[in-house]
């Protein structure tokens, strides 16, 4: 009988999300894909240490092994490389004990078709086209941040995945932000009190969100594994039309940071968030300096 997706949490994650790669990847740039997988082959031996995405899809692969909660979670490796270089990688995944069996090593070509094959939920990747074309074709990604400074690796570990979103151009659509962009502040507030009555259209990360809060509902009145945060720069009175959006989803989001400007990073730190979700690097980028952050890049617009 096939293995069925349906029904999973599926994570798509790049071996450079998972791993720390910096050193290969440096390879790679400087002198090219043949001496990346030379080094790879040379170096199978050597375990990878985790990257950015690692503590994330750990947690949510500890999901499986709750009652009643069988495969619930499927990560599947997705890279552009070919099938001479996943011997370290799966020697690496096997020595820090993650259950992930599947992958695509796709020797150069895009990874859209089989994220979609694969009914991915989310995917992460340091690779902003191959994210920039998941976001297209209606799947949630993010561009993680690999490049900050990582002591978030070094704190406690928390008994619960925790997940941050920002809300315009994440959770919902750019409609409010663009007229923020293009009017200022005060047409934007003006807009969201006309408008407090009427739902925001869905984002690029409204269907993960409604996943997730799915599978929050199958432990009621149980501890909860996944606690997720709204961290925006709204604030009163434009914070109404995002409450009335989550309550027609009938979405429930465990904690709400309206923060009107104030700085995420904090917020975030003291959230302890496994992942936050931006679409505005200024923010992304300071977030990542204490927790796993990415960027989510706009939707292009066909033709």
């Amino acid at each position: 009988m096939a293995y069925d997706l349906d029904g999973r949490l599926v994570i798509g994650v790049s071996t450079r999300a998972l791993f720390d790669l910096t050193w290969e990847n440096g390879i790679f740039e400087k002198q090219g894909l043949e001496a990346y997988c030379k080094y790879q082959i040379e170096h199978e031996e050597e375990i990878l240490s985790p990257g950015p995405g690692f503590e994330l899809v750990r947690s949510l692969l500890a999901i499986n092994e709750l009652p009643g909660q069988r495969e619930r979670v499927e990560v599947v490796i997705m890279s552009h490389n070919n099938a001479d270089t996943s011997v370290r990688f799966f020697r690496s995944i096997a020595y820090y004990g993650l259950h992930i069996t599947r992958a695509v090593f796709s020797g150069g070509s895009p990874l859209t078709p089989y994220l979609i094959a694969f009914k991915t939920d989310l995917f992460l990747s340091a690779n902003e086209e191959d994210v920039q074309q998941a976001v297209d074709s209606g799947i949630a990604a993010g561009i993680i941040c690999t490049d900050a400074g990582h002591g978030y690796e070094k704190r406690a570990p928390i008994g619960q995945i925790r997940i941050a979103f920002d809300g315009d151009a994440v959770l919902f659509s750019d409609e409010a932000e663009q007229i923020f962009q293009r009017e200022g502040l005060e047409a934007f507030e003006a807009n969201e009190r006309e408008k407090a009555q009427s739902p925001l259209a869905e984002g690029p990360f409204a269907r993960f969100l409604k996943t997730i809060a799915a599978l929050q509902q199958e432990f009621k009145g149980k501890d909860v594994p996944i606690r997720t945060a709204l961290v925006t720069s709204r604030c009163a009175p434009a914070h109404e039309r995002v409450v009335r959006t989550l309550r027609a989803w009938n979405v429930r989001i465990d904690e709400s940071f309206f923060l009107g400007g104030v700085s995420k990073r904090d917020i975030l730190a003291a959230f302890g968030a496994h992942i936050f979700f931006d679409d505005q690097e200024i923010h992304t980028g300071k977030a990542a300096e204490v927790v796993p952050a990415a960027r989510v890049p706009g939707r292009r617009k066909a033709g």
